[in-house]
């Protein structure tokens, strides 16, 4: 198996194999695999398969993950393992740094040299042999070292990022009231105030979905 065999079978779920990286000495992986690739998004790619698959279930995006990802890891000879599983969790932002070389943003998610903040990883395979043709990390400057107006720490109305972290109960709570319907209709600004990667910026639907998803999974 090689990296471009697994992008082969990803490509017409709109995923990404997005890199990886094989166990070191001592290392132990979960179902003690020896590589780890990591599975995701760049710019919306899977949305408009997910959108022509949706179904009504609880979760719908995690679930549609589970079922193109479990369907492709069977294919690939692999273990899928997912960010949303848990606790324990996987740590998923580690590897992702790891074999991508990101670095978190001001705000938090990791920030992509090219898609900005419109990325995200949906799951892993796990393998039990080494993995031809990994990328290596990524070795650029961070977009945010030379960024000095940091526009995403101030375009949130309800000043979320405005203390020492980010609050949940002021984005929350503006989300619930006619006030926020902009920000859930057309997405979180301060993710779209970031100027990096602003043409791969994710569909105003697909944001609506994401803000909707946010509330339910942290507005009770």
């Amino acid at each position: 198996m090689d990296f471009v065999g697994i992008q082969r079978r990803l490509a017409v779920t709109g995923l990404v194999a997005r890199g990886g990286f094989a166990a070191g000495v001592g290392e132990a992986f979960p179902m003690d695999a020896r590589t780890v690739v990591l599975i995701g998004d760049l710019g919306g790619s899977f949305w408009p398969r997910f959108r022509a698959e949706l179904r009504d279930e609880v979760d719908p995006l995690d679930a549609w993950t589970r079922r193109v990802l479990s369907a492709a890891a069977r294919d690939l000879g692999a273990w899928a393992v997912y960010p949303f599983d848990g606790p324990p969790y996987h740590p998923f932002q580690h590897w992702a740094m790891r074999a991508e070389g990101l670095r978190q943003s001001p705000i938090g998610p990791l920030l992509h040299p090219e898609y900005g903040p419109w990325h995200s990883y949906r799951g892993a395979l796990l393998f039990d042999d080494a993995i031809a043709g990994l990328p290596g990390p990524v070795q650029t400057a961070h977009p945010c070292d030379t960024c000095r107006a940091r526009p995403c720490l101030s375009a949130c109305p309800v000043e979320t990022f405005a203390g020492t972290g980010f609050d949940l109960s002021a984005c929350l709570g503006h989300l619930k009231v006619e006030s926020g319907r902009a920000c859930m209709d057309q997405g979180c600004r301060a993710r779209n105030a970031c100027p990096v990667g602003l043409r791969r910026a994710y569909a105003p639907d697909h944001q609506a979905f994401l803000a909707r998803g946010f509330v339910a999974s942290f507005g009770n």
